[in-house]
């Protein structure tokens, strides 16, 4: 029986831990994604460091350069080269002043045309300027918190790399499950990220190529730049792409453009909308059996919380919370054995 001295430890330590936790993850958020990037970059790449470490004997130093080369060849350097396209860009809307009043009065001029109200009237230019002008110093901050998160994990990827499976170990350890139990999380959290990391970048690329090649036969202004926010867009839930081509199919009409607007907007529906379903139901189920309804929920619990990895790690929390429910239900409901701890109730 515990001594009232050992609980006393054992209840500090949990309090002290706690405390410290929480002081450690509020100064930290600014760096979650760096911190929650290396996570994903490290499932993706853990393979190719066993097989290198393993099979072939490589020093674990040696391997992690190696391998945090070809991360930055092929992930960091590609986002990049488009986060500066997006900068680009809105360096020439906030700063040239001029040509954004001028792109705002004649969208004024179309609606004035079309519906007989008069948007340039009282402060709403210098007030669309102003709020326009703010979102614009407000990327470019966000794109500077975007670097320093690469450099965050970079650092912290290499670590991972090297202490990997010592790493692996200790979390499965923690865990508060059995050794067979915790094999299962570890192996579904592995399995939601890897399926999310390979399956949302490829859906993005595709329907951006789609909606960039639909840009192009309706004659939309900087085609390639739009198809580039087009992939962005992807990532948000239920409205998806159609937050770029609605707005250009619009602005299209606006100036009286109405067969492209037409077409873009069947474009958008028929092709675009159907190519985003069509591959996000087959990569997802294909890759980790991930319902639909928890990715599209997912992805609505992470991004307020991760940002844009939240695309990853939402529906990884809410894809946990689903299987910790029914291994409660499982274990201390239906009282299953270990051999049929997991199996499905549907």
């Amino acid at each position: 029986m515990e001594s009232v001295r050992e609980k006393y430890w054992r209840y500090s330590l949990f309090v002290l831990i706690l405390a410290l936790g929480t002081v450690i993850c509020i100064e930290l958020s600014p760096y979650v994604g760096g911190l929650l990037g290396a996570m994903t970059i490290y499932v993706l790449l853990r393979g190719q460091m066993s097989y290198l470490t393993v099979r072939r004997g490589w020093h674990r130093g040696t391997a992690a350069a190696l391998l945090l080369a070809e991360a930055v060849v092929c992930f960091l350097i590609p986002l990049t080269l488009i986060v500066w396209l997006l900068v680009a860009k809105v360096q020439d809307l906030t700063l040239d002043q001029r040509t954004l009043v001028e792109s705002i009065r004649h969208v004024a001029e179309g609606i004035r045309a079309s519906t007989g109200y008069d948007l340039l009237q009282g402060t709403n230019v210098s007030s669309v300027v102003s709020a326009v002008s703010r979102m614009g110093q407000a990327f470019l901050q966000g794109v500077l918190g975007f670097g320093v998160n690469v450099v965050i994990l970079l650092f912290v990827l290499y670590f991972m790399l090297v202490g990997g499976s010592r790493m692996e170990a200790y979390f499965s350890s923690l865990l508060p499950f059995d050794a067979a139990v915790a094999r299962s999380v570890m192996h579904e959290i592995y399995m939601i990220v890897h399926s999310n990391a390979v399956s949302i970048p490829l859906i993005a690329i595709v329907q951006g190529g789609i909606a960039y090649l639909g840009y192009l036969l309706c004659g939309v202004h900087s085609a390639f730049f739009w198809g580039v926010v087009t992939c962005f867009a992807t990532v948000i839930p239920v409205v998806g792409t159609a937050l770029v081509w609605v707005p250009l199919a619009a602005f299209m009409a606006l100036g009286h453009e109405w067969g492209a607007a037409a077409g873009l907007l069947a474009y958008g529906v028929l092709v675009v909308t159907q190519a985003d379903n069509v591959l996000r139901f087959i990569l997802q189920r294909k890759m980790a059996d991930t319902h639909p309804v928890v990715t599209i929920f997912g992805v609505l619990v992470g991004l307020p919380l991760f940002g844009f990895m939240g695309v990853i790690f939402g529906p990884l929390i809410l894809a946990m919370f689903i299987f910790f429910v029914h291994l409660f239900k499982r274990k201390y409901i239906d009282r299953a054995d270990e051999a049929h701890l997991f199996e499905s109730d549907f």
